[in-house]
């Protein structure tokens, strides 16, 4: 009995709905903005800010300026100890754990029942919805699901309060009718120490006809990577015929994309990347021959835009969606259904479409270099990467970059730690191939990088195999939805690392 061809019926009304992406984006969002008002104006935040008498975006706009998360900290623990009404109406009993500030060690979003429903768990099925359109032949639901997730802790003592990576929050409020096509079980998907849930998984998923996997793909990889280890198994495809595609998010999949060649030799398996963050469902790759993603326009988001040139200045040009330019990097604003207002993410996007609106991301407002006026970016260094590899058959595992100011000979540049899969085997190549593929990327790089004035060729130092993971260990950030920060301003982290 083919499942996947009953079940498929019930997501056509859906894309139905996503074709209006193309023509009423800016209707969609006005009408999200105007939903959102109404649901906060009684809340201690939406009476500060007058919200119950804004009939447009444009009061909305100047009702309050942009947030960091410091200016949303004391509203949010307030939150977290029970208080009701703050930024989102009624108590928030969920909170997603993300990388710190300045200030902490970590940040914790709410995520409400709204939040939930209207958008992480919308974007989980509006994936599937388009997949399945682009695949009419998919057998999606004739197997399981492993989906990779995290581990939550209690929020305090407040009694059925949580704090944890979004992923153990989606698998703990899941639909349990999802447990019948998903793996593993709960108990292990909810484990603390990856370790042991890496080797539990690969057990519970061997045998089991696993057709579609979710999650990180720097994690993912180290669970099937252990599936094979156990099953004796060259390729995935050995141990589940029936699969079919992997949806990831979190970090960029370019550097991992050999490695999952290596392991899924079959040529129908599809990649498709999703923008999931612990503040909202953001994007999705709708079109597998496009690696950018549609913006999901009518979730409980409101988006807003400020053009990067302009960060940090006293008062930016922040725009909404229907303001934006192609080919324009900005960093991203949301006021969202778990009571985040014009929170500034800390991502940045370039958009390639405005109808429908679809972007690629560039990268994070505080991972980049500009030590010396380069303005280097993630996306430069992704790109520039996967130009290096090619040229000297190299694979990249993980790896992290930070300026040297000024050494022993007084000479500035960039020092790349590498942890390689497949080491080049001239590195001094792969680094002058780094080097002119980030001046060709970025002109910024490629001014500094003239005649060796300011900036002189980057320095490659190979990792050894595990430095990575260790650092994230002692870290207290193995697995989950955890990541290495790719770019710093700092040599904070890289000297960590090179401790190691």
């Amino acid at each position: 009995m083919n499942k996947t061809r009953l079940i498929r019926k019930l997501f056509v009304p859906r894309l139905r709905q996503l074709d209006q992406y193309a023509t009423d984006a800016e209707f969609l969002q006005r009408k999200v903005l105007i939903r959102l008002l109404r649901k906060g104006k009684d809340t201690k935040w939406g009476t500060e800010h007058d919200y119950g008498k804004i009939l447009s975006y444009e009061q909305f706009a100047k009702s309050s300026p942009v947030n960091t998360y410091e200016e949303l900290k004391n509203y949010i623990d307030r939150m977290r100890h029970g208080e009701r009404d703050v930024l989102w109406p009624g108590q928030v009993r969920w909170y997603a754990k993300s990388s710190g500030t300045t200030n902490d060690k970590s940040k914790f979003i709410p995520v409400s029942k709204d939040g939930l429903n209207d958008t992480h768990y919308h974007g989980g099925a509006d994936a599937v919805t388009w997949y399945l359109h682009n695949n009419p032949k998919s057998r999606l639901f004739d197997g399981r699901a492993l989906i990779l997730g995290g581990s939550h802790a209690p929020n305090y003592s407040l009694p059925h309060s949580l704090v944890g990576d979004l992923s153990a929050i989606l698998i703990e409020n899941i639909n349990p009718l999802a447990n019948l096509v998903r793996i593993p079980k709960k108990s292990t998907a909810l484990l603390s120490d990856f370790e042991i849930k890496r080797e539990r998984i690969a057990e519970e998923s061997i045998g089991k006809n696993v057709t579609n996997l979710s999650g990180v793909p720097s994690w993912m990889l180290s669970v099937l990577n252990c599936v094979l280890d156990i099953s004796g198994k060259q390729h995935l495809e050995e141990v589940w015929p029936n699969l079919e595609v992997f949806w990831h998010g979190g970090v960029a999949f370019t550097p991992y994309r050999k490695q999952y060649n290596r392991i899924i030799t079959k040529p129908d398996m599809h990649y498709m990347e999703t923008y999931n963050a612990s503040e909202g469902f953001f994007g999705l790759q709708d079109d597998p021959t496009d690696a950018a993603m549609s913006l999901m326009v009518d979730y409980g988001i409101f988006y807003e835009f400020i053009p990067m040139n302009e960060l940090g200045n006293e008062q930016p040009n922040v725009v909404p969606l229907w303001g934006v330019e192609k080919g324009k990097n900005y960093a991203m604003v949301i006021s969202t259904s778990s009571g985040l207002w014009r929170y500034l993410i800390g991502d940045t996007i370039r958009f390639t479409s405005l109808n429908p609106y679809k972007f690629i991301i560039t990268g994070r407002t505080k991972s980049f270099i500009n030590a010396f006026g380069e303005e280097l970016i993630v996306d430069n260094a992704e790109r520039g990467l996967e130009v290096a590899c090619k040229a000297t058959d190299a694979e990249v595992r993980e790896y992290t970059a930070a300026p040297v100011f000024m050494d022993e000979h007084g000479q500035c540049r960039h020092q790349w730690l590498i942890e390689f899969d497949r080491k080049p085997d001239d590195l001094d190549a792969f680094a002058r191939r780094l080097d002119l593929a980030l001046q060709t990327l970025n002109s910024d790089y490629e001014a500094k990088r003239y005649k060796d004035i300011t900036l002189q060729q980057l320095e490659v130092i190979p990792a050894r195999r595990g430095v990575f993971d260790d650092w994230l260990r002692q870290q207290g950030k193995l697995g989950g939805q955890h990541k290495i920060p790719r770019l710093s301003n700092d040599r904070k982290i890289i000297d960590e690392i090179l401790k190691l």
